[in-house]
C-alpha cells in the first residue's frame, strides 16, 4: 500500500470538505449580521451613547428586518434539515440472510484498515457504491441500533459518523466468483475510510441536504404560501449548492483517489480480471432486461429470476462470441450468490425492483403483475405474445375494411390469415386502399395520448398522410396507414383502464395510477418508472413486431413451430428444434417495399401455409 498516495488523496478530501463547511459558515454570519447590529444599537439605548433621531431610526429599520431575516434563515435551516436526501431504490440484506457476505465485506475492511459499512444492499444493475443514509430525517439504519453504546447515545453518534451503506449490483453476485467479487469491493469498501472523518462526513451531509432542499422546492404544490416560502428557501439552496460545487467535486475526487490507492495491495492482479467481468456482465445484464424481461413488462408479468438470467445469457454470449478461454472451468469456482442463505428469494426481490425502476409496475404481485418462471416464459409470454399482436394487427383491418383474403389457392373466411395481412401489405395503389367507413370505426372512447405522431385515431377527420412522417417515408401506403392505426390502437388500449379490478395493485404497469407519497419511503413511486429502458416504439417497429408476431402464429399453427426464448435476442421462433433468425430483413423489405416473395418463399420453404386460419388471442 502506497501510504504516500492514501494520504494526499485524504488531504485534498478534508481540505475541500473544510472550504464547504466555511461556506456554510459564512452563510449562517450573513444570517446573524443584521441580528447582530440590531443587538448594538438596542444595547447603546441603555448607556446613553446611541441617542438621536438618526440611531432611533436605524433601529426602528434594523430590529424588524433582523427579525424578518432570523425568521427566514430558520425556516430555510428547517428546510434543509428535514429534506429528504436521494437515496436509490435498493433491496436491503439482513445479516441472517448473507453472514458469509456480511463476514467478507469485515475481513475486507480489517485488512484495508477501514470502518466496516454499516449495512449491505443490493440495486438491480451492474455498479457498486456506499450510500450514507444517516440524515437526521431517516430512521437510523439496523446496524447502527445493534451497535449503539449504553451511556454514549446521541453524543457518541455525533463524534463518530455512521459508515455507510454497501450496495452491490444483483448481477454481480451471480455471475462473478467469490474471489472477483471481493476484488471488485475493495476500492468501493476503502471508501469508508474518508467518509469517517468528521469534516468530511459534515460536508457530505450539508451538500446533501441542499440538494434534498431544491427537490423540495421543485416539487409542484397547490398551497400557494408554501409554494412561496419553498421559492425563498429553494433559491438560497441553489445559490450555495453553487459555492459548494467545485469543492464537493473536488472531495469526491480525493476520496476516490484515496481509497483506490489503499485498496490497491488487495487482490490487485484478480481484480484486472474481475475489472474484464464487469464489463461483460453490464453488456449481458442490459441484453437481458431490453429483449426478454421488456416484453414480458408490458403484458404484466415480470421474470422472477433476472440476475439467474443473466448467467444464462452471459454464458450463451459467451459461447457464441468466444470472448474468454477457460470459460467452463471459470464457472467451476464458487459463484459470489452462494454467499447469499436463500438466493432464490434475494433474486425475486431485485427482479421486482427492477421491473418497477425500469418499467413501473406496482410493488407487489396481483392479477395483472404476476411473476413468470423462465422455463414458463415461451408459453406464458412469448406464444401470448404474439397472438395478442396477431389479434390487434386484424382487429385494426377489421376497422380499416380490408377485405379477406381470396384467390386461387385461398377459399373465402372471414378468419383470420397470415394471407389477409400479406395481400393488403402487396397492394401499393393508392387506390385500392379501403378508407374506414362509419361502422368499422371504433366506438368513441375516453381520448387517449397517441405513441407516435401520425397516430390518429381511425375514422377521424383531421387524420394526416403517414407517408408525410419521417418515420414512415421509407414505407409503401398501405404500410404506413396500417402502423399508424396500429400506433392509435395501442394508445387506446394503454389508455383504457382494467374494468376487472381497479385496485392500483392489479392495474397493468401502463395504467397503474401514481400511488399516493409514503412518508417512510427511501424514494418516490410517484415518478415511475425512474429509468426507463427504451423510448416508446415508433409506428414503423410496432407494425414490424405485430407482422413478425402474425408469421410466427401461422407456423406454430399450420408447421408445428414453438415458441422459443433466446437469451440475448428475447422471443423466438423454433423450427423443428432450430432457432430462425432470417425473418426480420424479409418483414422489412414487404414493409419498405411492399414484396412480399422473399416472405412468401420462406414461408413455403418452411411448410407454413399463409391461407389457413391461425389462433388468436
Amino acid at each position: 500500500m502506497t501510504g504516500t498516495g492514501v494520504e494526499a488523496g485524504a488531504q485534498i478530501a478534508r481540505a475541500r470538505a473544510l472550504a464547504v463547511l466555511r461556506i456554510r459558515s459564512r452563510a449562517l454570519a450573513v444570517a446573524l449580521l443584521p441580528a447582530a447590529v440590531a443587538v448594538i444599537l438596542l444595547a447603546g439605548t441603555a448607556g446613553d451613547r446611541l441617542e438621536g433621531p438618526g440611531w432611533d431610526t436605524a433601529r426602528a429599520v434594523l430590529t424588524p428586518l433582523a427579525a424578518l431575516v432570523l425568521l427566514a434563515a430558520a425556516g430555510i435551516a428547517l428546510v434543509v434539515a428535514r429534506a429528504r436526501p436521494a437515496m436509490s431504490p435498493t433491496v436491503p440484506v439482513a445479516e441472517e440472510a448473507a453472514p458469509d457476505l456480511y463476514r467478507m465485506v469485515r475481513d475486507l475492511a480489517d485488512r484495508l484498515d477501514v470502518p466496516a459499512p454499516s449495512a449491505i444492499a443490493l440495486t438491480p444493475d451492474c455498479d457498486s457504491w456506499l450510500e450514507d443514509r444517516t440524515h437526521r430525517s431517516h430512521a437510523p439504519p439496523p446496524a447502527e441500533e445493534h451497535h449503539d453504546i449504553a451511556g454514549a447515545g446521541k453524543q457518541a453518534q455525533r463524534r463518530q459518523p455512521v459508515p455507510p451503506v454497501l450496495v452491490i449490483g444483483s448481477p454481480f453476485l451471480w455471475w462473478m466468483r467469490v474471489g472477483e467479487l471481493r476484488a471488485v469491493l475493495a476500492p468501493v469498501i476503502a471508501g469508508t475510510g474518508p467518509s469517517a472523518h468528521p469534516d468530511i462526513a459534515a460536508a457530505r451531509r450539508f451538500v446533501r441536504g441542499l440538494d434534498a432542499a431544491v427537490a423540495v422546492a421543485s416539487a409542484p404544490r397547490r398551497d400557494p404560501v408554501s409554494r412561496i416560502v419553498l421559492a425563498g428557501a429553494g433559491r438560497v439552496a441553489r445559490l450555495l449548492l453553487r459555492s459548494c460545487r467545485i469543492h464537493a467535486a473536488e472531495l469526491e475526487r480525493g476520496v476516490a483517489a484515496a481509497a483506490a490507492e489503499r485498496a490497491q495491495a488487495v487482490d490487485y492482479g484478480l481484480r484486472i480480471v474481475a475489472q474484464e467481468q464487469v464489463g461483460l456482465a453490464y453488456a449481458g445484464w442490459d441484453r437481458l432486461l431490453t429483449r426478454v424481461a421488456l416484453p414480458a413488462w408490458r403484458m404484466g408479468r415480470w421474470p422472477s429470476r433476472l440476475d439467474a438470467g443473466v448467467v444464462a445469457a452471459l454464458t450463451e454470449l459467451s459461447r457464441r462470441d468466444r470472448l474468454a478461454e477457460g470459460f467452463a472451468s471459470r464457472l467451476g469456482e464458487r459463484p459470489a450468490c452462494d454467499l447469499l442463505e436463500e438466493p432464490g428469494a434475494v433474486d425475486e426481490a431485485a427482479s421486482l425492483l427492477a421491473a418497477r425502476l425500469f418499467h413501473g409496475g406496482p410493488a407487489g404481485p396481483g392479477p395483472d403483475w404476476s411473476p413468470v418462471d423462465w422455463s414458463e416464459y415461451p408459453d406464458e409470454v412469448v406464444d401470448r405474445k404474439w397472438r395478442l399482436d396477431a389479434a390487434r394487427l386484424h382487429r385494426v383491418l377489421d376497422t380499416m375494411g380490408v377485405r379477406p383474403a381470396t384467390g386461387p389457392t385461398t377459399a373465402a373466411t372471414h378468419a383470420p390469415t397470415l394471407s389477409r395481412v400479406l395481400d393488403h401489405l402487396t397492394n401499393t395503389s393508392p387506390s385500392d386502399t379501403t378508407a374506414p367507413t362509419g361502422a368499422d370505426t371504433p366506438s368513441a372512447g375516453p381520448t387517449a395520448p397517441t405513441a407516435h405522431p401520425t397516430a390518429h385515431p381511425p375514422g377521424s377527420g383531421a387524420d394526416t398522410d403517414p407517408l408525410d412522417d419521417e418515420d414512415l417515408s421509407g414505407t409503401t401506403a398501405p404500410s404506413a396507414t396500417l402502423a399508424a392505426r396500429l400506433s392509435a390502437e395501442l394508445a387506446r388500449e394503454e389508455a383504457a383502464p382494467t374494468p376487472a379490478n381497479p385496485s392500483p395493485a392489479a392495474q397493468p404497469p401502463a395504467t397503474a395510477p401514481a400511488p399516493a407519497p409514503d412518508p417512510t419511503a427511501l424514494w418516490d413511486d410517484r415518478a415511475l418508472p425512474l429509468f426507463p429502458l427504451q423510448p416508446p416504439r415508433t409506428a414503423r417497429e410496432l407494425l414490424a413486431d405485430h407482422l413478425t408476431a402474425m408469421v410466427c402464429c401461422a407456423a406454430m399453427d399450420t408447421a408445428g413451430a414453438t415458441p422459443g426464448l433466446d437469451w440475448l435476442d428475447g422471443p423466438t421462433l423454433l423450427v423443428q428444434g432450430e432457432r430462425t433468425a432470417d425473418l426480420a430483413p424479409m418483414v422489412l423489405t414487404l414493409i419498405e417495399d411492399g414484396d412480399a416473395t422473399p416472405l412468401r418463399l420462406w414461408l413455403s420453404q418452411l411448410g407454413i401455409r399463409p391461407e389457413k386460419p391461425v389462433r388468436l388471442g
